[in-house]
């Protein structure tokens, strides 16, 4: 069905095209008919990929990746697609409509897209009512914060704290977005001293919590300080690291909308996300776990993620190429390779590759 509809989507704008598919979407989840249609064509779990991670129980070790539901409405949806989580946002304390359309870029010859999308958000309170509705979810959802585009980068730590503290006790973890290629400044907070700081007032929230969640850190693939991110995350308690936001990189690229700026995702990230997933479980010595995204698009892909250090793993960009019954196909694919492997669950995979 969706290699029928994906011609006509194409056709339009890719931020247009987005929102109709958001809007079916919902329609479709908020059906119980369709909904247990989808749940049925959708369906497929194996013991194999379950996951215990930062102490949170994952059905499969497939997410979607923060950027594609940046208001926490599609948390249902994505569940009945087979995802095993879902990471909401970025979301902002503030709403702010983010940079101006068009603002989002297909590449199909490289699998591929460009977004400038610069946080367009619903403001902390907009995605806390959604979240709130999705109280009965079905998948673990994690909410992925950021600060405003005007508050100046010496405040940001109010704005990520203001935002930590409407969202984190709805969330089943928290993503802290310092790797953003589309607000200017952001990726200074890799900076060790200003990363101590952020990391250090969101960590004292946390820890009055009733019950704290696991904070995990976003990082950048174009980032060569890593073992002081590492060091200031491990400090300051962090439950493990996502890695990777886009990329500013443009080699070997096809597309004539290469030149277009922004960061870029999908396909031609996949060795760049697989390295920096690599290095960092090295750093951590496996103490903490990491997320890995960029250019999963197959079950060999999160596989050779998982053994290269990432427990769970994470897309977007494939979604958009692939279609709704790729998340069935990945964990199939995924679960038969592991089988094959000798591994009995995804815990026994990861890191091996880096271990040899």
């Amino acid at each position: 069905m969706y290699n029928l509809v994906k011609p006509l989507l194409f056709r339009l704008e890719a931020e247009r095209a987005h929102e109709l598919v958001t809007h079916a979407f919902r329609a479709t989840a908020g059906n119980r008919l369709f909904a247990r249609i989808l749940r049925r064509l959708y369906a497929f779990e194996d013991p194999v990929l379950t996951m215990r991670c930062a102490g949170l129980e994952f059905a499969n070790p497939l997410g979607l990746a923060a950027g594609f539901d940046k208001r926490a409405e599609l948390v249902e949806p994505m569940a009945l697609l087979g995802f095993g989580h879902v990471e909401v946002g970025t979301v902002t304390p503030r709403a702010q409509p983010g940079n101006r359309r068009p603002r989002l870029f297909r590449l199909p010859a490289d699998r591929a897209l460009i977004n400038r999308m610069g946080f367009n958000s619903p403001g902390a309170g907009g995605m806390a009512h959604n979240l709130a509705r999705a109280r009965h979810r079905t998948t673990i959802v994690g909410v992925n914060i950021g600060k405003n585009r005007d508050t100046a980068l010496e405040r940001a730590t109010e704005d990520y704290a203001a935002a930590f503290d409407a969202l984190a006790p709805l969330a089943d973890y928290v993503a802290v977005n310092i790797s953003s290629p589309n607000t200017p400044g952001l990726r200074r907070l890799h900076e060790r001293g200003a990363l101590t700081e952020l990391l250090g007032a969101l960590g004292k929230r946390n820890r009055v919590l009733a019950a704290p969640k696991p904070l995990f850190l976003k990082v950048s693939p174009d980032e060569t300080g890593l073992e002081d991110v590492v060091a200031a995350g491990l400090a300051a308690g962090c439950a493990g690291f996502i890695a990777t936001n886009t990329t500013l990189d443009r080699s070997g690229l096809y597309s004539h909308l290469a030149r277009e700026t922004g960061g870029l995702s999908g396909q031609p990230l996949a060795v760049r996300a697989r390295a920096t997933v690599a290095q960092l479980h090295r750093l951590c010595e496996g103490r903490v776990p990491i997320i890995g995204v960029g250019g999963v698009a197959s079950g060999a892909d999160a596989f050779e993620l998982i053994t290269a250090g990432a427990s769970l793993v994470q897309l977007y960009t494939a979604l958009v190429y692939g279609g709704p019954a790729l998340p069935q196909r990945i964990k199939r694919d995924l679960a038969s390779r592991l089988t094959q492997a000798g591994f009995r669950s995804v815990a026994d995979a990861v890191g091996t590759a880096t271990s040899v």
